[in-house]
């Protein structure tokens, strides 16, 4: 079976490679492409176990602590995977696992995920029902949330969390007071607010939508988070008083993922306006600094802050996929960026195919590092998500582009969101506020006197009479050179 992978591996290769270079014209038949894209399809559902008796619908409980944002990643992924090939095998799991994390207020803040739920992963899920009203996926049924819906509904509650007090502007990363992130604002978060209502714009046509897009890149522009020359940094920390200006050197290539497709979003909406075709040609140049380094001829790409040193961990892994599928959005409704794009998914998929193997019942397998000439023996469903979405990307000037509100299919509600945003409690804030001077010094006050008092309250609990007890205060109080009592040494 290896040796039949290989071949195929070597035939799509090229087929990728003479793909749309042909001069006349002339289409070329990508069944292969296809076939190999539902191999990995395939091989990156076998870890999905939430359809299974004990399981629960959207969840990945055979990986452990396997975040719940990737789930909706994967989900995503899987509505696109349709689209791209005609294959319906997966829509009802895609499908009952959309629906099953909605929640009570159908706006994908299930009860199971609140405690630890950030902006981000919310937005995954969003992602993902956004994707299904632009691709036409199958609706649902009238009775349940529809796709446009649930995304409308995800934009109502970030847009409301809105934090103009810190830094200017900007969404947390994390919406629970008790969250560790509550205190910082990070790129990942607001990008995908961004890209959010960027496509909410060119689907509904409604100017809010844009107005708050134009708001969230604006506030990131001009804050640490994206420079001069649109490297695109992680994450920035506040407190009540300051706003740490200092984000960290390191790029991820999911940052700039999404903040690249929401541009491409908005010049479409915009009918390509020069500031988002400026905006995408910087974040393009960044892009193949970083992520497409020269050293690895320029066109692979590559999560270089944890591939080179092999310390990627398991959301890190996955990061190459979001980053495949948002330019391959961006070809279709910017197409001025085909030129720079298309080679980078041409020569990334022939890469990646490389360091794949296996293939039908055993299931395809594929390594991290796709600019190595062969597997560096690495397995995870991060791998398979990467592979399976630089694969099927290579489809997407074959397939028409997102549809909007006059050629979708799916209802909207631009009401939607539900029930009132937690309010910090008096307690939410004492936790989460930086302690001060004023703060150690009472607690030390606080500590002495508390154990002070269950000193004393202990030696009345032993105490078997009156007089030991006086005995015992004296000896408590006035400071006992023989640590005895009831003669058992203390």
């Amino acid at each position: 079976m290896d040796g039949l992978w290989r071949a195929i591996r070597a035939l799509i290769a090229l087929q990728i490679c003479a793909c749309y270079a042909t001069p006349n014209g002339l289409t070329l038949d990508l069944d292969s492409v296809n076939n190999v894209t539902r191999e990995l399809a395939a091989s990156a559902m076998k870890y999905y176990d939430g359809h299974k008796p004990g399981g629960t619908p959207g969840m990945i409980s055979s990986m452990g602590d396997f975040n719940w944002w990737e789930a909706g990643a994967l989900f995503g992924q899987m509505v696109e995977y349709w689209y791209y090939t005609g294959d319906d095998t997966y829509n009802d799991l895609t499908k009952q696992a959309l629906l099953f994390q909605v929640g009570p207020n159908n706006n994908y803040e299930p009860e199971n995920q609140t405690r630890t739920e950030g902006n981000d992963d919310q937005a995954f899920w969003a992602f993902a029902a956004m994707s299904a009203a632009e691709l036409k996926f199958p609706d649902p049924d009238p009775k349940q949330p529809q796709w446009l819906a649930l995304a409308q509904a995800v934009f109502n509650r970030q847009a409301a969390r809105w934090d103009d007090k810190h830094c200017n502007g900007g969404l947390r990363w994390q919406f629970n007071p008790l969250n560790n992130g509550y205190t910082e604002k990070n790129t990942i978060s607001n990008g995908c607010f961004f890209q959010l209502a960027a496509r909410l714009a060119r689907y509904t046509k409604n100017d809010t939508y844009a107005q708050w897009a134009v708001k969230s890149f604006d506030w990131m522009i001009h804050s640490p988070l994206i420079d001069k020359q649109y490297q695109v940094f992680d994450s920035i920390g506040f407190n009540e008083t300051a706003c740490k200006k200092e984000p960290g050197p390191i790029q991820w290539s999911y940052n700039i993922g999404t903040l690249i497709a929401g541009s491409a979003f908005m010049y479409n909406y915009t009918n390509g306006a020069d500031i988002w075709k400026t905006r995408l040609n910087g974040l393009l140049e960044n892009t193949q600094r970083v992520f497409f380094p020269p050293e690895y001829g320029g066109k692979i790409m590559t999560e270089y802050a944890c591939e080179i040193s092999g310390n990627c961990n398991k959301d890190q892994r996955s990061f190459k996929a979001y980053l495949a599928r948002w330019l391959a959005v961006s070809i279709q409704i910017a197409p001025f960026t085909t030129k720079t794009i298309l080679p980078w998914l041409q020569t990334s998929a022939s890469a990646a195919f490389k360091v794949c193997s296996g293939g039908s019942s055993g299931g395809v397998v594929c390594g991290r590092r796709w600019y190595e000439p062969q597997d560096d023996g690495t397995r995870d469903i991060g791998n398979q998500m990467t592979a399976m979405s630089i694969v099927q990307a290579n489809l997407a000037l074959k397939r028409p582009a997102p549809a909007d509100h006059k050629t979708g299919t799916s209802a909207g509600n631009a009401g939607a969101g539900g029930a009132e945003e937690r309010k910090p409690t008096a307690a939410d804030i004492l936790a989460t506020r930086p302690y001060t001077i004023g703060d150690r010094v009472g607690g030390w006050v606080l500590t002495a006197v508390l154990l002070a008092i269950a000193g004393l309250l202990g030696l009345f609990i032993l105490s078997p009479d009156d007089d030991d007890l006086r005995h015992m205060v004296n000896w408590y109080m006035n400071g006992a050179t023989q640590q005895k009592w009831h003669g058992h040494n203390r």
